[in-house]
């Protein structure tokens, strides 16, 4: 068994509270710009005065709509200003937010309601309310249902009048460290997603040791950020907090389709994502390069990038000569992919998922520093984080400041410190399994070096023992194949079966540029996972990948599927995790065709 522990900077006192944070930055920064709300062509600055006039009088109508302390108040929204503003009005009132993925089923949403018995559901679409309304008779406890396009927090303001500020104060002021200040659900890979309760003292004592220690990244002058990802997810959940006491500017781009404008003109220093973005930023530039001469320029600077940033680990450092060829690749290709960005993107921290060391030198090679990190909604996001001083690729860092990681014999991570959650909500034989004498078993399992820093390996339930006795962790084969520009998911098999193989989906979206750059017809995704020239390729990628393994864990046949996983069909979580339980029982056909012949491969 091996245990790190990486001490905390910082004082918390019972009293503190998200409220608290947003107090004390008012108090010293009442003119600093909070967050930039995207008006037309324009970002329009929003200083921290009226931030905390808008949350006060949005608070004051929960008050009037008979909004308690510790009553529940659901949020199901993209990511937007308002969400914001409405998530720290429920806590300025002393209420509990609860965030409903905007992709949400009606079951979903029956669950979650029903768990909470939420008072109040803001919800921003017409859409949303519908979903929400076939399942409104299962849910007498819900008084209303807001509208964030029909006026929502107009509403809300004009509501709460003849409520006085000193109401709010002094739910603000009563709230402490131990109040419960939102319920997550996990996406949930597996079963019914548990109701994780988070308390303003894990999101306190987090973010006061994030700006204690990663203050290079988020809490230097000039720092941004532009929010992408759902904010009904802990990891962009939490960022909002962090912005608080950072002084780090907030911006949010509600939608995907415009993210690359959105980003040259919010032009962030720092950015939060899962591997999956950076992953397709990558692909997306390498199919835009085209074809021929381009190509091969984009593909040479990108091995110069990868091997520029593994020399940065070497003692003797870049030679001169890789110097030079990593300054002309920087003039050529570089500049270009930093654009893309904003231009001024200096940080970029991935969770989530396995960024891979790939794709972690890349970004490093280019100018882009990609600290990778691990959380879970548990642990409020990040346990364990690299840091701007030494960065391990391939790891996920040290033990974030306050808290402490072990790895016990059979390899599973424990976590402990006060950002893990006090329990799931009417589930206490789970948190009876998950809380052990104050460590929370993550599940996950990995190693720890002799720095500190901890490397995912994968999941426990996810690790594959062959018929041969061979265990096998699937995620860096699955991150290595999906390397490939049109391989969208990828999900290991063999378990008790002879040999490791894969299910594959292919990428809708990159597939015509890149048939287009080899020469090869146009096709759909059913019918290039037939072609033999595609299949050919993907084979290729496969060796690639089994580079990183041993042969008794290498691949050995891959089935492509004629659909890829996605939100909308059930196989993709909302942070972009594959389902692996529903993919293995919805396949097991294809998966049992891979074994058709049996024989070692």
């Amino acid at each position: 068994m091996r245990e790190f522990t990486s001490a905390s900077t910082v004082t918390t006192d019972p009293d503190d509270s998200i409220p608290g944070l947003l107090a004390a930055r008012l108090a010293r920064d009442p003119d600093g710009v909070f967050a930039e709300r995207h008006v037309g062509d324009d970002w329009v600055p929003v200083t921290v005065t009226q931030f905390v006039d808008q949350v006060t009088a949005v608070a004051k109508g929960l008050v009037a709509r008979g909004i308690a302390p510790g009553d529940r108040v659901g949020i199901m929204s993209r990511t937007r200003f308002e969400w914001t503003v409405l998530d720290f009005a429920i806590w300025a009132a002393g209420a509990v937010g609860v965030p409903i993925y905007e992709t949400d089923s009606s079951e979903q949403v029956r669950w979650i309601g029903s768990d909470t018995g939420f008072r109040l559901l803001v919800v921003e679409t017409g859409a949303h309310a519908a979903v929400v309304d076939r399942v409104r008779g299962d849910l007498p406890g819900l008084a209303d249902v807001l509208l964030i396009d029909d006026g929502a927090l107009d509403t809300l303001v004009a509501d709460g009048t003849d409520v006085s500020d000193a109401e709010i104060d002094r739910r603000s002021t009563a709230t402490g460290m131990d109040d419960l200040a939102t319920v997550i659900y996990t996406s949930g890979t597996t079963g019914r997603p548990k109701g994780v309760e988070l308390t303003h003292g894990n999101f306190v004592a987090l973010a006061l040791n994030a700006v204690d220690g990663l203050g290079e990244v988020c809490a230097v002058p000039g720092a941004r950020t532009l929010m992408f990802m759902p904010l009904a997810h802990v990891f962009a959940r939490f960022l909002q907090v962090l912005c608080v006491p950072s002084g780090a500017v907030l911006g949010h781009a509600p939608d995907a389709r415009h993210l690359v404008a959105d980003l040259g003109s919010f032009r962030p220093t720092y950015l939060l994502a899962v591997p999956r973005v950076f992953e397709k930023v990558y692909n997306s530039a390498e199919q835009t390069a085209g074809s021929g001469a381009k190509l091969r320029v984009f593909r040479w600077a990108a091995k110069v990038a990868i091997t520029y940033s593994r020399a940065l680990d070497e003692p003797s450092g870049p030679s001169a000569a890789l110097k030079a060829q990593h300054a002309l690749a920087s003039r050529l290709v570089y500049a270009k992919l930093r654009a893309a960005l904003g231009g001024q993107c200096d940080w970029a921290v991935s969770g989530g998922a396995p960024l891979g060391d790939r794709l972690g030198h890349f970004y490093r090679g280019i100018g882009v520093r990609v600290l990778e990190g691990y959380g879970l909604t548990e642990t409020t996001a990040p346990t364990s984080v690299n840091r701007p001083g030494l960065t391990k690729v391939g790891t996920v860092g040290p033990a974030f400041p306050g808290t402490s990681l072990r790895v016990d014999d059979d390899g599973e991570i424990w976590v402990k410190g006060p950002h893990v959650f006090r329990g799931y909500r009417h589930n206490s034989e789970a948190t009876a399994q998950a809380l052990v004498d104050g460590w929370f078993d993550t599940g996950d399992v990995g190693t720890l070096d002799d720095d500190g820093y901890l490397r995912i390996t994968g999941r426990s339930k996810e690790l594959i023992v062959t018929a041969g006795g061979k265990n096998v962790a699937p995620a860096e084969l699955e991150d290595r194949l999906r390397g490939h520009p049109i391989v969208s998911q990828v999900v290991v098999v063999g378990d008790q079966r002879p040999f490791i193989g894969a299910l594959v989906t292919l990428d809708a979206e990159m597939l015509p540029g890149w048939l287009r750059n080899h020469g090869l017809p146009a096709m759909d995704v059913v019918a290039a996972g037939r072609d033999r020239e595609v299949l050919a390729a993907l084979d290729r990628a496969v060796e690639r990948a089994n580079e990183a393994v041993s042969r008794a864990e290498s691949i050995r046949k891959i089935r492509v599927l004629p659909t890829d996983f996605t939100e909308a069909n059930g196989y993709l979580t909302p942070s972009l995790k594959v389902k692996r339980a529903l993919v293995l029982k919805d396949f097991a056909d294809d998966i049992d065709e891979l074994y058709v012949d049996t024989r070692e491969q």
